[in-house]
């Protein structure tokens, strides 16, 4: 048990933050796919720079994505599915290397990782022939949002201006740029209008987003267990969990890629 300095949700000091050090400290700390890892089924994407909603320019943004089905001639049977905060573009079927670790939680969890020695998607019971989204009708495409880390330009990429992983460095993203690099990337892919926008919680907010941005691009959204706007109550909780990560002292302010050390107190 580690006594670290640190400060509440108020700002104020807190000498006495007491953290218990995991079991199993050499857990990685995320699931950042990096470059030299098995890309599995990705494909990827270059966009070129992106103009954030806060006007910063983030360079050279890359999108990883996968897709199911076939895109039908007048390419108006394209559904876009859109992963919550710890997903990525493998929505459905079985990857090709198993992850070291994924969410655990919903449908097929047990089948997500190395420790059943698999990697099936996240929503594999939705995705496929026969399923909600049948993929003998529909042309099912899924990315990995932007700052996601699982192919996707994030904190885990290299940043060109120092070399070295952007950490913390990474600029503040919206939803709304993480629509915009979704937008960019179907237009490479020569996809103007969208039969369906879904997704769960975070994805949702992607779907609502979509309706807002683009409503004439997009024939109807499915937002599950989500909301247009995160109210107060759910900004107190996301503040306790940001804090929780950043007072564990490894956390080094964002830049702990290559030290050695994780913040995996603060993410248990």
């Amino acid at each position: 048990m580690t006594h670290v300095p640190g400060h509440d949700l108020s700002g104020h000091h807190t000498p006495n933050r007491v953290f218990v050090q995991p079991d199993t400290p050499t857990l990685p700390v995320t699931g950042a796919w990096r470059e030299g890892d098995d890309p599995g089924l990705r494909e990827f994407l270059s966009i070129g720079d992106l103009t954030l909603e806060s006007g910063e320019v983030l360079p050279d943004v890359t999108i990883a994505y996968q897709t199911w089905g076939e895109l039908n001639a007048d390419k108006s049977n394209a559904v876009l599915v859109c992963h919550a905060l710890s997903g990525d573009a493998h929505a459905a079927g079985y990857a090709r290397t198993a992850p070291a670790e994924s969410t655990r939680d919903g449908f097929g969890a047990a089948d997500r990782d190395q420790s059943a020695g698999k990697g099936l998607g996240w929503w594999d019971g939705m995705i496929g022939p026969g399923k909600a989204f049948d993929t003998t009708r529909y042309f099912v495409v899924a990315t990995n949002l932007l700052g996601g880390c699982r192919g996707t330009t994030g904190p885990s990429s290299v940043n060109p201006a120092t070399g070295r992983p952007y950490g913390s460095d990474f600029p503040v993203i919206t939803v709304a740029d993480m629509v915009k690099t979704q937008r960019a990337l179907l237009d490479v892919l020569g996809i103007e209008r969208l039969a369906v926008v879904a997704g769960g919680s975070l994805g949702g907010m992607q779907a609502f987003e979509w309706a807002v941005r683009y409503p004439d691009q997009v024939d109807a959204i499915v937002p599950i267990a989500s909301t247009p706007a995160l109210q107060p109550q759910g900004l107190a909780w996301n503040a306790i969990a940001r804090n929780a990560i950043t007072a564990d002292p490894d956390w080094q302010g964002g830049h702990y890629y290559g030290t050695g050390r994780k913040p995996n107190a603060g993410m248990a």
